[in-house]
């Protein structure tokens, strides 16, 4: 009997729902309840757990018939304002007035989903009718959909002059605007994207996945008002709907809420979106596709190639999880056979984007292949793979493989975390492709079974080995997908889309004219005006907890110096430790994080690198090293950058002694002389960092517009910002095996100098008999390590750059990314609470305005770093450069004028609370309660913030707006990514305060 649900058993009906079953799984500690409401059709499905973090979420089966983008446009505009809820964008408006430990909409190639997280009874249902009002009851008036989808605007800046229309030319010269417009734009520059699509594309066709649901910017403008609508009547509709709870609280009243709020008002019917399987070929195909690659790249091995299998149908969840082992037993680590034939092949630097099993569609997928490939070397390719496949099939996969590959998919569903998303919308996840395509999405969490199953089949024999006959050697439905490079793809698209609007603009008829001036005007007067929130709920300081999370390290442990936390990890030990940067010598510094990277992966004096990768997955969940700088609380001045290197291990309780013999190994016997192996983790790693500029550009330009402002900042930009990037370059062009050599021995020179038993600090996190099995393999670990001058964790001497900055960089982006930074105070003065408070009315009440809704960027951003006291502003998928400066200036003035209320000011404090009181599982609390030990953040420092936050009154918020952003305000760096040409717009408009261009 579920005790949070004592009362209810399958049969029973109330309010309108029939439960259809009631399913116990005591791997997760959970109760799954499938019901189905009678009058409408609608399902719902509840997991009632213990667990503080209820979620809730509504999707929807979406399935686009074209690339407009509808699903994602409709997603956007539904946000934008409802029947209860009438104003401007409520979705946004909640963030301010919420406890929120999750929120947001998604859409996938088939479905739609609006889920959020939070810990406060009050504050879901607040969020529940928000949501349903949204999804059920939007306004998706004409301007909402030209702002949040695309529209035409004048630009006057850049009128025309072969314009044969004067009154359009006065007007100037047309564009595209729109969000969804901007951010796909910004998404089709990216080579990862690009491939995922373009697979989707090539393998199913005939079915909705063959189109892009996120929208292509070609044909996004092609989407009218009237099919949005059209789209919304047809697809947003409780009989198309698939409900979801999950939490501690008890069932009965959500289902009261949703029935009283929305089903009561809809009949059944017959939504007709069902996704219909792709046909099977019986022959393989071939497709080719393209990238925009900047003008300034060679373009000579960077292509990728592919192939792709149509697989199992997804509510088949048993073929589904032995395509899950498959995949892991031939990809899923360096040591995995069909990875390491591909790698060391020495055809590319990386796998494909792409490469791996994809259980998201109907008809799954798996997808191998390489990047940075010279595109003759399409057949090459091909051949490994089948050869390796054929290989496997014929000679019989290796019995350790399999074991690794059965533990990888043990441990991460044994694991509980709640990162990157909430453990129940992570558990939503997990069931929807079942539950959309009508499967049975209790199978996919009913584990135990399914193994029981998988170990039956593999001691009959050839089982995997068969499985590979059949999906992949004697499968016809296969394309080899290959993705070229063009130089002038970007200019090309450029090109045709000023003609094409340049022929709109020639026939556009007075009346024409006025329209798009029409709504010009009264978007900005939309965007301009004053909502009143009132009729949006909304929480109060007084439901905020006061205190903080906090975990107390567990005493009493002899023999160690290590800090211990005794905490319920589900039979689950991990290990972390952090290594002082002290004796790592200057020049050596920006190589350290391809130490990181590598020590794990390239062997050791004992082992080969697959040997120990399948050693790796065979015995732990994963081990883990990183660099970086941190803010050192426990010193005073003006330099308290403290840089370590973090390691971390994970391991079922049962292989415990095992993973501490792979650290051992790990840490003590590494050994870097093998170049084959160095050269190929090299390339990875520039082709990693590489895909990760445009995708992450917001990031990578507050990193470099931060790096002068202390030692910390310049070195996170020189361990993951551009210069990292530009580092590598350097590092791999022209590789000769002498270079190599060199690589191989500085890597060996930065172990020697860091792995140091008193420059280590340890943390043991799990039950008590695992931590008083670890303490005996630390103490023999830290014997065998060498022996430093115990001042590693002392500051470097590392030389730092000075003034302010204003640069451009250059890549292949479509959009920009503008970052501005200045100098504030960290969390321990004063003013912290108010900064912090600041950030959060700025995004709400100003970026968010002038630089998403006006300016068309997918988002607008004002971020205060606690740790290091910097004040940052940053765009994403931004179409302007000049302008976006210009508002972040104004962004200032407005905190200064004080043109906000009191209730503004409460709505930051619940956003800044949400934001550090996001609950952590009892692992990961205890990890961060380690690391603050290290770093001097004390648990009095952070309380003492948190009490602040909770005074703030508008006059305290004030003074700080003047102190830090009057006029008398430091002047921010700025950096700024983008295409070339942009860049070079940009620079010509800021001829006063000039940005320095470089190339990326």
């Amino acid at each position: 009997m579920d005790p949070l649900n004592p009362d209810l058993k399958p049969g029973d009906e109330l309010f309108g729902y029939k439960i259809l079953k009631i399913i116990e799984l005591p791997e997760i500690k959970s109760f799954f309840y499938e019901l189905i409401h009678d009058a409408t059709g609608a399902r719902h499905i509840h997991i009632s757990r213990p667990d503080t973090e209820n979620t809730f979420a509504v999707t929807f089966k979406t399935v686009p018939s074209d690339s407009t983008g509808v699903a994602h446009i409709l997603e956007h505009t539904v946000l934008c304002g409802s029947e209860k809820y009438p104003v401007r964008d409520p979705f946004f408006s909640m963030i301010k007035r919420s406890l929120n430990t999750f929120m947001n909409a998604l859409t996938a190639s088939d479905w739609t989903m609006y889920p959020f997280s939070t810990q406060n009874e009050k504050d879901y249902y607040n969020l529940m009718g928000v949501y349903l009002d949204a999804a059920f009851f939007p306004k998706l008036d004409r301007l909402s959909f030209k702002q949040e989808g695309h529209r035409l605007e004048f630009e006057p800046d850049d009128a025309s002059p072969d314009s044969p229309n004067g009154q359009a030319l006065d007007m100037g010269r047309l564009s595209y605007k729109g969000v969804v417009y901007n951010e796909m734009k910004g998404a089709m520059s990216s080579p990862d994207q690009v491939m995922s699509r373009s697979i989707l594309n090539a393998l199913y066709p005939d079915t909705t996945y063959g189109f892009n649901s996120g929208g292509d910017p070609a044909h996004i403008p092609g989407l009218t008002h009237e099919e949005l609508l059209a789209f919304h009547r047809h697809h947003y509709h409780p009989s198309n709907a698939y409900f979801y709870t999950y939490g501690n609280s008890p069932l009965a009243p959500r289902l009261r809420f949703i029935e009283a709020n929305i089903l009561s008002r809809f009949t059944r019917i017959d939504p007709k979106t069902e996704v219909r399987s792709q046909p099977r070929w019986d022959a393989p195909r071939q497709k080719t596709y393209y990238y925009p690659l900047d003008g300034t790249d060679d373009p000579s091995k960077k292509a990728q190639v592919c192939l792709a299998w149509l697989t199992a149908d997804i509510r088949d969840a048993f073929e589904v999880l032995s395509l899950t082992v498959l995949d892991d037993v031939l990809m899923g680590n360096s040591g995995s056979p069909l990875r390491k034939a591909l790698m060391e092949s020495g055809l590319g630097s990386t796998l494909a984007d792409g490469s791996s099993y994809d259980s998201e569609n109907k008809d799954t997928m798996f997808a191998c292949g390489l990047k940075d490939v010279d595109p003759a070397s399409a057949d090459a390719i091909e051949k490994i793979i089948f050869d390796t496949l054929s290989k496997l099939a014929s000679d019989g996969i290796d019995k350790e493989l399999v074991d690794s590959a059965i533990h990888q998919i043990e441990f991460y569903r044994k694991e509980i975390t709640n990162t990157p998303y909430p453990y129940g919308i992570k558990l939503l996840l997990r069931i929807s492709g079942d539950w959309f395509h009508h499967g049975d999405p209790a199978a996919s969490l009913k584990f135990d079974i399914l193994m029981d199953r998988l170990s039956r089949e593999l001691a009959s024999g050839r089982f995997l080995e068969n499985q590979i006959e059949k999906y992949f050697l004697k499968n016809p439905h296969r394309a080899r997908v290959t993705l070229l490079p063009d130089s002038a793809m970007a200019e090309k698209e450029t090109k045709q889309v000023d003609e094409e609007l340049n022929r709109i603009q020639k026939n556009l008829s007075e009346s024409d004219i006025q329209e798009i001036v029409s709504d010009t005007r009264a978007l900005a007067v939309l965007q301009e005006a004053k909502e009143d929130v009132d009729s949006l709920p909304t929480l109060e300081i007084s439901d905020i907890d006061p205190a903080i999370q906090t975990v107390a390290e567990t005493l009493g442990y002899p023999g160690t110096d290590a800090c211990c936390y005794e905490v319920p990890t589900s039979g689950i030990f991990y290990f972390i430790g952090a290594f002082g940067l002290k004796s790592l010598p200057k020049s050596l510094t920006s190589l350290a994080p391809f130490f990181c990277h590598s020590l794990t992966l390239i062997g050791t004096s004992r082992r080969s690198y697959h040997e120990i990768a399948r050693r790796i997955d065979l015995y732990t969940g994963g081990i883990h090293l990183s660099v970086n700088a941190g803010t050192d609380f426990s010193r005073t001045g003006e330099d308290l950058c403290l840089p370590v290197v973090s390691f971390s291990a994970k391991c079922l309780s049962r292989n415990l002694d095992n993973m501490f013999d792979i650290v051992h190994e790990l840490l003590c016997e590494y050994d870097f002389s093998d170049t084959s192996r160095l050269r190929q983790l090299l390339m990875e790693y520039r082709s990693d960092m590489e895909s990760a500029v445009v995708s992450n550009g917001h990031r990578f330009a507050i990193s470099l517009a931060s790096r002068t402002f202390s030692t910390t900042s310049a070195l996170n930009e020189t361990w993951h910002g551009i210069h990292q990037l530009k580092a590598v370059k350097t590092l791999t062009d022209g590789l000769t095996d002498a270079r190599l050599s060199e690589i191989a021995g500085d890597l060996k020179k930065i172990a020697v100098c860091l792995l140091k038993n008193n420059d280590l600090k340890i943390g043991l996190i799990g039950e008590k008999q695992d931590i008083e099995a670890a303490i005996h393999h630390t103490e023999i670990l830290k014997k065998n390590l060498g022996t430093g001058n115990n001042d590693g964790f002392s500051l470097p001497e590392i030389p730092t750059g000075s003034g302010v900055l204003r640069e451009g960089w250059s890549t292949a982006s479509a959009v920009s990314f503008v970052a501005g930074v200045f100098q504030t105070q960290n969390i321990r003065h004063a003013d912290a609470p108010a900064l912090a408070v600041i950030s959060k009315m700025l995004r709400s009440l100003f970026l968010h305005r002038e630089i998403r809704e006006k300016g068309g960027a997918y988002g607008g951003f004002a971020v205060y770093q606690l740790e290091s006291g910097l004040f940052c502003f940053a765009s994403y998928r931004d179409p302007h450069i000049v302008n976006t400066l210009k508002v972040y200036g104004e962004a200032c003035d407005f905190m200064v004028s004080g043109d906000y209320a009191d209730e503004d000011i409460k709505e930051a404090i619940l956003q800044v609370c949400a934001d550090i009181d996001r609950p952590d599982t009892p692992n990961a609390a205890a990890g961060k309660a380690f690391y603050r030990k290290l770093t001097g953040l004390t648990d009095d420092i952070r309380s003492a913030f948190k009490q602040k936050l909770m005074a703030l009154d508008r006059g305290t918020v004030i003074a700080a707006a003047r102190r830090y952003f009057g006029p008398d305000r430091p002047e921010s760096a700025v950096a700024v990514i983008s295409n070339e040409e942009a860049l070079r717009q940009a620079a010509g408009k800021l001829k006063d305060r000039p940005l320095l261009l470089h190339r990326i």
